[in-house]
């Protein structure tokens, strides 16, 4: 029986309120089942960083529901959400966010440091081995490539064993070649490892790596394919972005 990772229920997300208000999500219901890949994508504007915020638990829906393994996102404190995100989640943005003080291991490391939890060296070393910077362990940010320092931001999602891996536009400052490589490290966690990924990308070829791609206009779901092309992927959002407002 297939189990949903992730859930989102009639979700919508308003910011200010009146006539000035907006609505970035507009009673959007959708799942992502576990062990799969899925790409978001969607002209500006249309919803799928906050989409993506109300999935990972970042930001709180107006209305609806979230519910990531079975836990019901809604009532939980910000104490609770919070410990569910640190144990559960992982997170990797286009800017890497690494502390260009530390070792690649030393950011890896930080995650468990800030749980307050026993940070195993041999689990570093596994999640570091895992993105191929085995070798890489000592070295700082600034001696390490863009795409390096990726796989870097990756091996630290990676450390707490999450079940869900979140990427906000991952390869977005990385090189054609670069990009490649983590989008391939990314495919493989999902079928070797059945990891469970949900990417917002605005680009066609890192989209068709995933299962199926979801879009979004205004806030609302508009369809979505599976097993595409780059080709196909970038014919629809062609297709999308010509809508008029």
């Amino acid at each position: 029986m297939e189990t949903n990772a992730i859930e989102l229920r009639a979700v919508s997300r308003r910011y200010g309120t009146g006539d000035g208000g907006v609505t970035a999500l507009d009673h959007v219901s959708l799942a992502f089942p576990a062990g799969t890949f899925t790409a978001v994508m969607g002209p500006s504007g249309s919803g799928k960083s906050t989409l993506l915020q109300c999935a990972a638990g970042l930001d709180r829906p107006t209305s609806g529901s979230v519910t990531v393994g079975g836990t019901e996102l809604t009532g939980l404190s910000a104490t609770r959400l919070t410990l569910l995100r640190r144990e559960r989640i992982g997170f990797v943005f286009q800017a890497f966010n690494l502390l260009p003080s530390l070792t690649a291991e030393q950011n890896v490391a930080l995650p468990l440091r800030l749980a307050g939890r026993r940070v195993p060296k041999a689990r570093i070393r596994e999640a570091l081995q895992q993105v191929g910077l085995g070798d890489r362990a000592g070295h700082r940010p600034t001696e390490l490539s863009g795409g390096q320092q990726q796989r870097v931001a990756l091996a630290r999602a990676l450390v707490t064993r999450p079940e869900v891996l979140f990427g906000d536009e991952p390869t977005g400052a990385l090189d054609s070649r670069t990009s490649r490589a983590v989008l391939a490290l990314l495919r493989g966690m999902v079928d070797r490892e059945g990891r469970t990924i949900i990417m917002v990308t605005h680009d066609p070829v890192a989209a068709s790596y995933a299962d199926r791609v979801v879009f979004l206009v205004d806030g609302s779901l508009n369809g979505e394919l599976t097993g595409a092309s780059a080709d196909d992927i970038a014919t629809r959002m062609t297709g999308l972005e010509a809508v008029p407002c």
